[in-house]
């Protein structure tokens, strides 16, 4: 009986064809659990966006076209909207390179059980990600207890917000009612958490704020312009 190389060097061939060097390098590559991509938007115009990934020299990518595995959805002033292997990032002109933790292609979407985030400019951290498979603008706010929307961006993604609970809210423009609801879905980056607790309030919001209902499943981790999310076990 045949046995196995006790040595893993042995497991890949130390001459191989040409044709063939590339697959012989990827069998011999190391697994790895995660990889992270950087992407950053140097400027743009008309309907292109200047990507820097991954600290490459700037290409100019007009929007429905990709780069780099960085496809353009949009762009608009000075943001625009790019997707990195099925996740949706709102990129700024002038703010600190994007970073993302994304689990391999071979888990199931939103099975990912690390995210990471970089703080923009003004030390928000900020994100594309979706509610109940509608895409949203998130914003961490570890001061509020609930993933919390405005009455507008909740009809938007199609979430009814008086079929909710009627409960009094505490807010910087005084007490307003408010509607709780329970989420099926929240996803941010590869992460994706079922059954969050949220609240609409009447004012419009420009963002979805992250709070501590979906917050407090993962373990939380900043360090300097980074934030790294952890899902708890």
């Amino acid at each position: 009986m045949a046995r196995a190389a006790s040595d893993p060097r042995r497991a890949c061939p130390r001459s191989a064809a040409w044709l063939h060097g590339a697959l012989a390098a990827l069998l011999c590559a190391p697994l790895v659990n995660a990889r992270s991509q950087s992407v950053n938007l140097a400027g743009v115009s008309d309907d292109k966006a200047l990507l820097v990934v991954d600290g490459a020299p700037p290409k100019f990518v007009a929007t429905g076209q990709s780069h780099a595995g960085v496809k353009v959805l949009q762009v608009a002033g000075g943001e625009a909207t790019v997707e990195v292997k099925g996740q949706a990032l709102l990129l700024k002109l002038g703010e600190t390179p994007f970073n993302v933790t994304m689990a391999p292609s071979a888990q199931a979407p939103g099975s990912g059980n690390k995210v990471v985030l970089t703080a923009d400019s003004q030390g928000h951290f900020q994100s594309l990600g979706s509610i109940n498979g509608q895409t949203v603008s998130f914003l961490v706010d570890t001061g509020a207890t609930w993933v919390t929307l405005g009455q507008a961006e909740a009809q938007r993604i199609g979430l009814k917000a008086q079929q909710g609970t009627r409960v009094r809210m505490n807010t910087a423009n005084g007490t307003v009612d408010g509607y709780e609801h329970r989420l099926d879905k929240v996803r941010l980056g590869d992460a994706e958490v079922r059954d969050v607790k949220a609240v609409v309030l009447p004012q419009p919001m420009p963002f979805v704020l992250l709070g501590n209902s979906f917050l407090t499943r993962f373990q939380m981790v900043r360090q300097n312009d980074q934030m790294t999310l952890e899902r708890k076990p």
